[in-house]
């Protein structure tokens, strides 16, 4: 297969098993999400929903936010690990977007990535997810997937992302970032296949011989 034509295959066989996917992490609002996906850095998203609840109830805007103390965060965030950091960085964009936005969430890349503890990464999940606005978000797994399927050199995330986009049509840019995860996750996970053994990386590479090496973000 070519490159496009493999694009093609994966796009139909992840949305013949993950059609219409959903954000992994609850939230009810651009603010709530923004928070959920901080802490879901190095961390998975199973814990941040477990964590989410009792701090939402106690601050689920910005305004609640900046009324605790970034120690009353911690005490709540630190099972998601990097709890001095994550802690110190809500109460900061909370406070931010208090001052600078009105309270609200913007719907912008550059705003958002100014914000402390949001990368690109980060800023794109909230972009495509609580706006609507096209963005592929590229996180390790999905730079891994992108490598072991041949959608990209692999350089690193910023290359990756820019050869996803250019491999899959704008439109479905929501739904596929998402269903990368959910495939690596249930069935191509970096210890349970080396891109000979799950379902989809033998139907793309009947061929392939000796197990695929990727470069880490």
């Amino acid at each position: 297969m070519t490159k496009s034509e493999r694009a093609e295959y994966i796009q139909n066989y992840l949305e013949s098993r993950f059609s219409n996917p959903d954000v992994p992490l609850n939230h009810k609002d651009p603010y709530t999400l923004l928070i959920a996906v901080l802490l879901s850095a190095q961390c998975t998203d199973d814990r941040v929903n477990l964590v989410t609840p009792e701090l939402f109830a106690k601050a689920d805007n910005p305004a609640s936010m900046v009324k605790l103390s970034v120690e009353e965060i911690e005490d709540i965030v630190r099972p998601c690990g990097l709890g001095p950091r994550k802690a110190k960085a809500i109460w900061g964009l909370s406070e931010i977007l208090l001052d600078k936005h009105q309270g609200e969430v913007p719907a912008d890349l550059a705003a958002l990535e100014a914000l402390p503890g949001v990368g690109h990464k980060t800023a794109s999940v909230v972009m495509v997810q609580a706006f609507g606005v096209p963005a592929f978000p590229v996180d390790t797994h999905i730079h891994r997937l992108a490598q072991v399927w041949g959608l990209t050199s692999g350089k690193n995330v910023k290359e990756t992302e820019a050869d996803l986009k250019a491999c899959f049509p704008e439109g479905v840019w929501h739904d596929v970032h998402l269903q990368f995860i959910f495939y690596g996750r249930e069935s191509c996970s970096a210890r349970g296949c080396d891109g000979l053994r799950c379902e989809l990386c033998k139907q793309l590479f009947p061929d392939r011989k000796k197990p695929v090496a990727w470069n880490k973000a």
